[in-house]
């Protein structure tokens, strides 16, 4: 169990470092007037992923909620 618990750690870090690297770098180069089309997409897809993330959340948190009213 150990191991699973490991693994995921590690893909979770590496999943992380991908997010930063995808998000982090262009938002750095808008922020210094460095503006290409492809910064701009990728911004505008990193907003659109975080709004949905936050979407399911939230309604993950309304259905938990729920269910434990019905408990």
């Amino acid at each position: 169990m150990s191991d699973v618990r490991d693994v995921f750690r590690v893909a979770g870090m590496l999943l992380l470092g991908v997010f930063v690297l995808l998000v982090g770098i262009p938002l750095v180069f808008k922020a210094a007037g460095i503006t290409l089309g492809i910064i701009g997409l990728l911004i505008g897809l990193a907003i659109f992923l975080i709004k949905v993330a936050v979407v399911i959340a939230i309604g993950y948190l309304i259905i938990v909620g729920i269910r434990a009213l019905l408990r």
